[in-house]
């Protein structure tokens, strides 16, 4: 939650985004966390997993008589036309942070456009603009904030825009086309706004990537 406010300068501190450290999470449970070490894979009949330390490169198997899968979710990037140019972002953990803001701070970014107006969507505009950008926000359905009554939302809707912000509702991203060192981003309607860097914000998918893997069976 706090990290579109670090990029927005409000919480200043990096460490403070930070809950709990590996070291101090031993010391008070006893638990054995493994930080830099990504798990790659998983054999179920032999129960052991494959283990990679990011630094060395040094491939380790563990065992387990119980495994638990907790890699939680991965940001929707949908397969747009010009998604992988430079200055287009996901926002969902402090890697992604560094580069967000490390982005906007060297290229001196000035349009900023969100796509999506969710809770991560909506604070990263609310810092964007408190950064002095001008800020657009593309969104698909008819109103933000899809949880909120209607009457609830519209009165929110109305705040933002009080802040000039730009508020696309009923609104699609189809294309993204690069242009100098900025970007062109094509909505469905033929309309098209410029961006220095942009931000999608669309949504999660949980990370079924391992249990894939392992042959578990997934549900919908």
């Amino acid at each position: 939650c706090g990290l579109p406010y670090y990029i927005g300068d409000v919480i200043k501190d990096r460490n403070a985004l930070f809950v709990q450290t590996a070291s101090a999470f031993n010391q008070r449970f006893n638990i054995d966390v493994r930080v830099k070490t990504e798990v790659a894979g998983i054999d179920p009949v032999s129960k052991t997993i494959t283990a990679i330390h990011q630094k060395t490169g040094e491939t380790y198997k563990e065992t387990y008589d119980k495994l638990v899968l907790s890699p939680g979710a991965e940001p929707i990037r949908p397969p747009l036309p010009g998604i992988t140019h430079e200055g287009i972002f996901t926002l969902r953990n402090v890697t992604d942070t560094d580069f967000i803001k490390g982005f906007i701070q060297q290229k001196h970014v000035k349009k900023a456009v969100v796509i999506g107006a969710g809770f991560i969507g909506l604070e990263m505009a609310e810092n964007l603009r408190d950064l002095g950008l001008d800020v657009s926000i593309i969104e698909m359905g008819n109103q933000i904030l899809a949880p909120l009554d209607y009457p609830i939302a519209a009165m929110v809707q109305q705040h933002i825009r009080s802040k000039g912000v730009h508020l696309l509702l009923n609104n699609a991203v189809s294309a993204f086309e690069k242009e100098g060192d900025s970007l062109k981003v094509i909505l469905k309607n033929g309309d098209a706004l410029d961006a220095d860097v942009v931000i999608m914000s669309i949504g999660v998918r949980p990370d079924t990537k391992l249990a894939a893997m392992a042959g578990l069976k997934l549900g919908e």
